[in-house]
């Protein structure tokens, strides 16, 4: 069995020239990752990165075994884990010989038929699987994917590289015909009948050999100027977004030298542009000039220009800038089309983050004094002069009440809840309903409650969504200093935003505070309280409704949040109502087009976006759509009456339809004046 074996240089001479070629190749293939690696150094932390078993367990399961990428697409994830597995199959099995060869001899007999084979299975996994790729982009010529000219070489050049590598295998079998030869390859034996003799075959072999070797050392250089490199950066990317996240206050952002943090670089590097991001995007999707794809490339363009070290290479920096000028840099004004919906990171199968790379830009925006958007500029104005971003008096955050009589947390009294309104809820006349209906729910059920009255701040959400961070800390300290000085350790929102930003900004904010500036409470958003409330029996629904609904998921409440489940249980104990799914609903749900700041934005598209989701509701054929979200609420509202639309579906927040069921009709006098 010691005679079964492959030799290695079997018919070559010169193998010196292998090696040095093999050398360069290696060189440039370090320069290129040293190139990348120098771009990413250029930006600042965002994260402290340390081992963390969860990022492990993530890259297992998406990054080796592909489930991001199956998700949703399962020919995409079954071709991709083809190429992937094949091309990490036949680069082990090159280190493998390259041992056996170098250091011990262990590929020997049996051992050495089973390589064979392997190796073998994984050439034609990568032939499939790279052939796939191009039959989809060209011929079936799926919409998401681009046609660029890499997007043609990198695969043909794979293609090649595999099928010249059986070819090398079936011409040194044809031409030493072992006896085992059969035993070893299921592909070569099938070649070998290419060759007229085992003469021909060891001349050809030859050629064919060295033209494999320089196809494989070649895109071994190549791959760290390419698309390729996501192999390298995208586990990468996948393992740090399991790390904490830090706060970068305006004091620290002062010291910053980067635009943008490591994080945004590392994944505009780890991108592959399979537009999944795309066909998601709900401004994409209403025609807006808007592309997370084409965002996040710019982004790569603007920090790669000012990083990278070939820039400081005089005869190759020409070049360089010349392939970067094919995506154009960052257009400022784009990102204020992202309504931060997160539907981009939900699909994406590296966890590349645009929403981030946009609240970045605007943050420079801002910082710059460049000029945002007309209502932006007054809705920030507005935020720091009133607490809101509506023009009103700070004398009016209470007026919503109307003839209700709820306690006032700012005069000494005490309750188990806060009841945090929120600016919109406040203020806005449709939304102020869902406060109402909310606070007479609670009362009929005999929760305590109260609400911080006139004194109630803004969360500091508008603010730092828009970019505005020194204002979003202003306005985060106000409301911490607010709670402090009233005992609030429990606050219910209305708004999922609101909620977000208690539960997962103002954690990360406080850590950059003193001590005793420090607040511990948590936060509920209204539709757990109702849940819990329904599971415990103490909604007593005396009204059979018989009304079919649609459930609309806010954004920040569902994908954000992950609280999908608890307004769908409320909806359903109701007697009489019968809930019907939209076509995009759950974590695929489509935005209503008022988050990421577009409230107080006048954006022209073709199609509103608000006006797509309000047509989705309607071909539910539900007689009411329901939402959880003050701004869901007067977009599809809105959207209602100028899609005309007012006849045949109407938009209740889940209080008001809570508020229906128990029988408690909206009586005049309780309605402000």
């Amino acid at each position: 069995m010691d005679s079964i074996y492959r030799e290695q240089f079997w018919n070559i001479s010169r193998v010196w020239l292998f090696y040095v070629l093999a050398g360069l190749a290696l060189a440039v293939f370090a320069f290129g990752v040293a190139d990348r690696v120098a771009v990413w150094k250029t930006g600042f932390k965002a994260r402290r990165i340390g081992f963390s078993a969860a990022g492990i367990r993530r890259l297992i399961i998406d990054g080796l075994l592909g489930a991001r990428i199956i998700k949703g697409d399962l020919t995409a994830g079954i071709i991709h884990l083809m190429i992937f597995w094949g091309f990490l199959g036949l680069f082990l099995g090159t280190l493998s010989s390259a041992v056996d060869h170098y250091v011990v001899s262990w590929l020997r007999g049996n051992v050495y038929l089973a390589f064979s084979r392997m190796m073998e299975v994984c050439g034609a996994a990568l032939i499939i699987g790279t052939a796939a790729v191009l039959l989809r982009r060209y011929l079936i010529r799926v919409p998401r994917l681009e046609r660029r000219g890499e997007d043609l070489i990198i695969p043909a050049w794979l293609i090649t590289i595999a099928v010249t590598g059986f070819l090398v295998k079936s011409a040194r079998l044809a031409a030493t015909q072992p006896a085992w030869g059969e035993a070893s390859s299921f592909v070569g034996p099938a070649l070998t009948g290419i060759f007229s003799s085992p003469l021909q075959a060891q001349d050809v072999h030859v050629y064919l050999w060295w033209g494999h070797a320089l196809l494989s050392l070649g895109l071994i250089a190549y791959l760290p100027f390419s698309k390729l490199f996501h192999a390298l950066a995208a586990p990468a990317n996948i393992y740090v977004q399991t790390q904490p996240r830090q706060f970068v206050s305006v004091e620290d952002r002062s010291t910053l030298v980067g635009e943008f943090s490591q994080d945004q670089i590392l994944f505009s590097q780890a991108c592959t542009r399979c537009g999944r991001c795309t066909d998601v995007c709900p401004a994409c999707l209403a025609g807006e000039p808007f592309s997370p794809r084409n965002f996040v490339a710019a982004g790569k363009t603007d920090a790669t220009l000012k990083g990278r070290l070939i820039n400081r290479v005089s005869f190759l920096k020409k070049w360089a800038v010349k392939r970067l000028s094919e995506t154009p840099a960052i257009s400022p004004g784009l990102s204020w089309y992202c309504t931060t919906c997160r539907a981009c990171l939900e699909v994406c199968p590296i966890y590349a983050a645009p929403l981030d790379l946009v609240r970045e830009v605007r943050i420079r925006i801002l910082e710059d004094g460049r000029s945002a958007p007309p209502l932006v500029t007054r809705a920030l104005e507005n935020l720091l002069k009133y607490s809101n971003p509506w023009e009103s008096s700070k004398k009016k955050r209470d007026k919503w009440m109307g003839d209700l009589t709820i306690p006032d947390l700012t005069r000494n009294v005490r309750a188990e809840w806060c009841y945090f309104v929120g600016c919109t809820t406040s203020i806005d006349l449709r939304a102020q309903e869902i406060a109402r209906a909310f606070s007479r729910i609670l009362i009929h059920t005999g929760v305590s409650f109260g609400t911080l009255g006139k004194k109630e701040t803004c969360c500091g959400d508008i603010a730092r969504c828009l970019g505005e961070e020194g204002l979003f800390e202003t306005l985060g300290e106000d409301t911490l200093a607010l709670f402090q000085k009233h005992e609030i350790t429990r606050v219910v929102t209305s708004s999922p935003h609101c909620f977000h930003t208690f539960k997962n900004e103002y954690p990360l904010f406080q850590e950059s505070l003193p001590e005793e500036s420090r607040v511990d409470f948590s936060v509920s958003h209204y539709s757990r309280i109702l849940a819990g409330l329904s599971r415990a029996g103490r909604l007593s629904f005396s009204q059979t409704l018989n009304l079919t609904v649609t459930y609309h998921d806010p954004c920040y409440l569902g994908r954000h949040n992950g609280i999908y489940d608890e307004p769908r249980q409320v909806i359903q104990a109701i007697p009489g109502v019968t809930l019907k799914e939209m076509i995009h609903y759950g974590p695929d749900s489509l935005c209503c087009g008022g988050g990421g700041g577009r409230m107080w934005q006048e954006l022209s598209s073709e199609t509103k976006i608000s006006e797509v989701r309000i047509r989705e509701a309607a071909a539910t054929g539900a007689d009411v759509v329901i939402t959880a979200c003050p701004y869901c609420l007067i977009m599809l509202e809105d959207a209602r009456k100028t899609a005309g639309l007012e006849d045949s579906i109407k938009v209740l927040d889940l209080n008001e339809l809570v508020l229906l069921a128990l029988g408690l009709a909206d009586r005049p006098s309780e309605r402000p004046r």
